[in-house]
């Protein structure tokens, strides 16, 4: 194991453009993350972990055959992507999830900005057995720490798609999935009368939702029924009602 203790340190700088910089992110096929519990996640998906900076040797589980280097305290939270880290501050190279044999359902996130609704919807599709979420348009970085770390591990397993929002309808075309959007319109059929079989229900955008490009590929649009005087929902909780009910219906685990 090797000690470290200069900010200038090769891998030290390695972490902090990883945990900053998209374009980094993409160019090594790596993100830089935080946590015992991540890093357990990581290992236990298989995941490749490409390296390790830890404070106490004895805090990392068994497993690991990566480079592992001791730091200061301050050292290893300047490293780490989040504030009062607890460490231990990993890379690792977000694994490529083959395609279900079946696929049935699917959740269209379009132009999402919040990394951390990206990485809970993630996570929500994964507990719910959808087998699919398609990132359409300009959606955050799914790779961000913050997305993976919304994601509680999910992001290790849950099959991801992107795409641009053009492509959309005949993407889903392709997979066999009629494309439904969440939308506040007189017009949209309400949540419990909708027929969720061997479908892609979108969510839009947190502050505007479904763009009129998205809208215009869809066999209809859904709306989740409210009390009156109730605006909307916030988009990961919109999501998980749309996913709760989607599963409920197929074959999802509930």
């Amino acid at each position: 194991m090797e000690r470290i203790s200069s900010r200038k340190n090769p891998y030290i700088m390695h972490l902090r453009q990883l945990g900053s910089d998209a374009a980094a992110r993409r160019e090594h096929g790596e993100t830089a993350l935080d946590g015992v519990k991540l890093l357990g996640e990581a290992l236990s998906s298989g995941a490749e972990v490409t390296g390790v900076v830890c404070t106490d040797p004895g805090m990392l589980p068994p497993g690991l055959s990566c480079p592992v280097y001791c730091a200061p305290a301050e050292l290893a939270a300047y490293a780490s992507p989040v504030k009062n880290s607890p460490g231990p501050v990993f890379s690792v190279k977000l694994p490529r999830i083959a395609r279900p044999a079946e696929l049935k359902t699917a959740v269209v996130l379009e132009d999402m900005q919040d990394p951390g609704n990206v990485g809970t919807l993630i996570r929500t599709a994964n507990a719910l057995g959808i087998d699919a979420v398609i990132l359409a348009g300009a959606c955050a970085d799914r790779s961000s720490p913050r997305a993976v770390r919304a994601s509680m591990g999910a992001a290790f397993r849950q099959y991801v798609l992107e795409c641009r929002t053009p492509e959309l309808g005949a993407l889903c075309a392709g997979l066999g999935l009629s494309l439904y959007g969440a939308a506040l319109r007189e017009d949209a059929l309400d949540l419990r009368e909708a027929a969720l079989c061997r479908c892609a229900v979108a969510i839009g955008n947190e502050g505007h939702g479904l763009s009129a490009e998205l809208l215009a590929q869809c066999a209809g649009t859904l709306i989740i029924p409210m009390r009156p005087g109730s605006e909307s929902l916030n988009a990961a909780a919109a999501g998980a009602v749309l996913m709760w009910e989607m599963a409920r219906r197929g074959d999802g685990l509930v």
